[in-house]
């Protein structure tokens, strides 16, 4: 029997986990949700691909993965269970899960969807706390504590050069093989009821501990430590610079990743790969 591709939404506090990949020995995210899945689908090995791997200590609300899977083995999963064999597995995985992982949702989707490669943009927040009245225990392993206060004007000026199509290669964790270019079409911060401050960011892809790191070069213009024309400079030099924090994982969270319709998914995998090799002949040559 043909297999079939399901779609799976979750969402996870990253505290407790040393981050999204499977790593021998440590607890992560991977691990624990292909072990629920090996255990709801009966299967000895299970494995997922995400929409974006997560550092130790970051969150997610609108995490995506994809598997394949038989029909038989969704039937069998479901076993008594009334209503799609779907949902049944949304149920079961949440049963066997502890509490700090939760699947939202699970769906059949077109063989052409990768929860990677199909994916338009990501969304992450980060969040800050730089007064008194914005500290809240309850909220402390997910929002950062910052001691000083923050000037959100002046950071919001600074965000506006870090926007469009450019080489993070200043703000990212340099890995063997992989480019630095991408395509940042949001950047602002904003105030919420509590004075919570919350940086938006939205990209068609992050490159490893990129988000950590503009927030810790816009951190330095909000307190006043750099001028606003200081993270233009550091995009500029396109190097990694150790004059850029990276801040703690805490306050970051997978918001949401965004898909084209099921119509268009077939286009975009050929166009992301497609991409994936031009980077990948620039390296060579």
């Amino acid at each position: 029997m043909l297999p079939v591709r399901i779609r799976i939404d979750l969402s996870y506090d990253g505290s407790n986990f040393h981050g999204w990949a499977v790593q021998p020995g440590l607890r992560t995210v991977q691990g624990e949700v292909q072990r629920a899945l090996g255990m709801a689908l009966r299967r000895d090995e299970v494995w997922v691909t995400c929409a974006g791997r997560t550092d130790t200590g970051v969150h997610a609300r609108g995490q995506v993965v994809h598997l394949d899977v038989t029909e038989n083995e969704l039937v069998a999963g479901a076993g008594r269970a009334q209503g799609p064999p779907v949902e049944a597995l949304v149920r079961k995985l949440n049963g066997i899960l502890d509490d700090d992982v939760r699947v939202h949702a699970a769906r059949i989707v077109p063989d052409a969807f990768d929860a990677r490669f199909s994916a338009l943009w990501r969304r992450y927040a980060y969040r800050v706390a730089d007064a008194p009245p914005a500290y809240d225990p309850l909220t402390r392993n997910h929002v950062l504590h910052w001691p000083r206060p923050l000037d959100l004007a002046a950071m919001n000026l600074a965000a506006v050069d870090l926007l469009g199509l450019n080489d993070y290669t200043s703000f990212c964790k340099a890995r063997e093989g992989a480019t630095s270019i991408r395509r940042v079409e949001r950047l602002d911060w904003s105030r919420d009821e509590q004075g919570t401050a919350t940086m938006t960011v939205l990209a068609d892809a992050f490159c490893h501990s990129m988000v950590r790191a503009l927030v810790g070069c816009l951190l330095a213009i909000g307190e006043g430590r750099r001028d606003v024309g200081w993270a233009r400079e550091m995009l500029a030099r396109a190097e990694r610079s150790s004059e850029i924090h990276i801040a703690s994982a805490r306050g970051l969270t997978l918001e949401e990743v965004g898909y084209p319709s099921d119509e268009e998914l077939a286009a975009r995998l050929l166009v992301t790969r497609a991409r994936r090799g031009e980077h990948e002949v620039e390296r060579r040559g």
